[in-house]
């Protein structure tokens, strides 16, 4: 007769190893974090990739239902924070990122915020005034195509792309974008502009 503690024990290290095996089939190749991290904020939270990995170019939703995709943003530093209604996590950060969208140079960087809301701008927008975020600007996913390009099981989740389109870091979790050092941790990828031009 098998024990309830050897039952218990022989669970959860199915469930553990488990939870391995989901993680690490989301990982991009070289996504192994650095040591470079900015401690005392939530910037920590980030994870700086060894180096930039090219993605596939997937396309999502403007609020005038026309389609486009990272490509249209190459020659600055993108800031992408994938996000949904139904996500407290997420709804709690939207403020810091709309005043971190007004603190940006916009000629060197871009904050696409994208919601994976299956009823699209249907929801968001009334819900987005509904917060007193009028004017904050989102793009929409609602078949989460970008599920092929970015994991999208955890939410709130943001993504950095160089201004040549690749990934660069990722942070799968909820930052508060209002920290003091929010810009100058996003200046750090500008050094990969290409200088030639």
């Amino acid at each position: 007769m098998i024990s309830l503690k050897k039952v218990l024990i022989t669970a959860s290290i199915i469930i553990s190893s488990s939870l391995i095996i989901i993680e690490s089939s989301h990982a991009y190749p070289g996504m192994q974090p650095s040591q470079k991290t900015v401690s005392q904020t939530g910037l920590d939270k980030i994870t700086i990739l060894p180096q930039p990995f090219p993605i596939a170019q997937v396309d999502f939703s403007q609020l005038n239902d026309e389609k486009i995709d990272f490509e249209a943003f190459k020659g600055k530093v993108v800031v992408i924070n994938m996000w949904a209604t139904w996500c407290p996590p997420c709804v709690r950060e939207l403020p810091a990122l709309d005043r971190l969208a007004n603190k940006i140079n916009p000629e060197q960087y871009v904050l696409l915020p994208i919601s994976i809301d299956v009823q699209g701008k249907e929801i968001v927008q009334p819900f987005l005034d509904s917060i007193g975020l009028t004017a904050f600007e989102s793009y929409f996913d609602p078949m989460q195509n970008l599920r092929a390009v970015f994991p999208l099981d955890t939410i709130p989740a943001t993504f950095i792309l160089n201004p040549q389109g690749e990934l660069v870091a990722y942070v799968r979790s909820y930052v508060d974008w209002d920290s003091e050092d929010a810009i100058d941790f996003l200046s750090q990828f500008n050094s990969s502009l290409d200088k030639s031009k």
